[in-house]
Parts: C-alpha cells; sequence; structure tokens
C-alpha cells in the first residue's frame, strides 16, 4: 500500500483501487468536500501523471472514457479547485508522488489494463438522495424523480410552470456547463420528446447558474442522473458505422422527420464531443444525416 498525505487531500492505493479523500484545507473546492471519499477501481484507469511546480506540484488521474458519470455529466468542465482527480502536492513530498505514480503505473502494467473506453460506469456516482440550490432554483434527486423548484430571482415566464417533477425514465440526457466570463452556466435535463432550444433563462427544465460559489454542486446532481441513464455506449451502437455507406437514394426528410434528424445531429454532437465518437466518425455520421435532410 501507498499514500500521500497533504493538506489538499488524501490519496491511497492498495493494488486495487485508489481511495481519493478530499482535504479540509480552505482552498478544497466545495463539490469535492460535498462528493466525499471516492474509491477509483483500477479498472477505471487510463493514466496517471505528476507535474512538478517550483512551490507545489500536481498529480492527475486520466479515467477511461465513460467510466465516470460525473466526468460524462459535466464534460471535462469542472475547474481545479472542485475536480476530484487532481491532488496539490507540497515540493517536500515530491518523491511520495513520485511513488504513487510508479505504484499505480506499474498495477495497470501487470494486471494489463487498457486505456481505450469502457462500455459501463465504472464508478456509481454521488450518493442520493441529494439537493442542490444555485442560480435561479433548487434541484432535488431521490434516485427515481427529479424535483426543480424555484425562487425570487427566476425568470415570471419560468417560474409560472410551477415545480417541475421529472421522472429518470423521462429523461434523455443531462449536462451542467459552469458560468465562464459572461456567460451564465446551467444545469440543464433534455426530455424525451420534448427537445427545446429555450436558454436555460426560460426553460423549465434547466436551472441558470450565475457562476457562485455553489454552482458545483449543480454537478453532483447531474452526475446521480447520468448514472442512472442508459451509458453512452449504448447509444454510440446506434449510430451510423464509420464505413457503412448511405443509401444511395435516400427520401427527401418530412417535416416530422426534419426535427427527429435536428436531434440526432445534437445527439452526434454530444457523443463527439465526450469522445465516444472520433472526429471520422463523426463526420461520417453527421454527412449521413445531412444527406436526409435534403
Amino acid at each position: 500500500m501507498v499514500e500521500i498525505i497533504q493538506k489538499d487531500g488524501t490519496w491511497v492505493f492498495d493494488g486495487d483501487a485508489l481511495r481519493l479523500t478530499p482535504g479540509r484545507d480552505k482552498n478544497v473546492g466545495l463539490l469535492r468536500k460535498a462528493l466525499g471519499e471516492l474509491v477509483v477501481p483500477l479498472g477505471a484507469l487510463a493514466g496517471i501523471s505528476f507535474e512538478h511546480g517550483r512551490k507545489t506540484g500536481r498529480l492527475r488521474l486520466r479515467l477511461r472514457d465513460g467510466a465516470d458519470p460525473l466526468l460524462h455529466a459535466t464534460g471535462g468542465r469542472l475547474t481545479e479547485p472542485h475536480d476530484p482527480y487532481q491532488l496539490i502536492v507540497d515540493s517536500d513530498r515530491y518523491g511520495v508522488a513520485e511513488y504513487v505514480v510508479e505504484e499505480v503505473r506499474n498495477a495497470l502494467l501487470l494486471d494489463q489494463v487498457p486505456s481505450d473506453p469502457v462500455s459501463q460506469y465504472l464508478l456509481p456516482g454521488p450518493a442520493v438522495p441529494l439537493s442542490a440550490a444555485a442560480g435561479d432554483g433548487t434541484a432535488s434527486f431521490d434516485g427515481e424523480q427529479v424535483r426543480l423548484e424555484w425562487n425570487w430571482k427566476t425568470e415570471d415566464a419560468k417560474s409560472a410552470v410551477g415545480t417541475r417533477v421529472l421522472a429518470v425514465t423521462d429523461i434523455a440526457a443531462v449536462e451542467w456547463h459552469p458560468a465562464a466570463g459572461l456567460e451564465n452556466g446551467y444545469l440543464r435535463f433534455t426530455v424525451k420528446n420534448a427537445p427545446t432550444k429555450a436558454p436555460p433563462k426560460y426553460d423549465p427544465n434547466s436551472v441558470e447558474l450565475w457562476g457562485f460559489k455553489k454552482d458545483p454542486l449543480m454537478a453532483l446532481v447531474a452526475a446521480a442522473v447520468q448514472a442512472r441513464l442508459p451509458h453512452p455506449a449504448a447509444a454510440a451502437a446506434d449510430a451510423p458505422a464509420p464505413d457503412a455507406a448511405p443509401p444511395a437514394q435516400a427520401a427527401p426528410a418530412t417535416e416530422d422527420d426534419h426535427d427527429a434528424l435536428l436531434r440526432r445531429l445534437r445527439e452526434l454532437g454530444e457523443l463527439h464531443r465526450s469522445g465516444v465518437l472520433t472526429d471520422e466518425e463523426f463526420t461520417l455520421a453527421k454527412q449521413a444525416v445531412l444527406k436526409r435532410m435534403q
């Protein structure tokens, strides 16, 4: 067993899994504190690295694509204080950090763990029930239903709809975006057969986020819901094969088909952004959909 203890947190590797415990330092992000201890099985890892700095270094874990619902729901948009897969290391502990890296890499080699994407989640996601309040509403999830409640800052057209209760079986996708610059963030639930182009400010299935301290807690709700949705690999299985030639004479899309094809383009874009589809696969699949729209 190898262990590194820092103000930022503690990482322990026992040969089968890495146990990540956030520290109590004031610089530890709120999401990491709320998420608590994480157990990452060796089979979920794609790699580990250590970056030297003048005063502090940084241990980083790289998970296999599709292994963690939190990473999928947030799309790699977690900033440093909230990323549970980073650990700040003081300069006097660089030797221990390098030893951790060596031990984990040796275990990956001995167990012949591949680095390619996985077809099922290897981490369970945040525990439920949970609730987070930020921006213009509160999002709660009990494992079966999402409940969205609004506050006095909610746009009138959105709050007039009232409290939203969404069964997880009716949710097609969930995504969390942090606020960036002048752009607000959001937690959005895409409901099956009810796509919308409304901005989060007006979308009753979205919580708008303004860049405040508690915004990252909404990512926990997103991850808990994502863990109970079909794995992205299942959606990828429905995508056209990269070497599959489009029909020689595709019938023009009807008005109803057109909306379905637009939804398909959005789905393909999400699969591409999350790494499920390669650039080549995405291009070929998109061309097939666009041909149907002509």
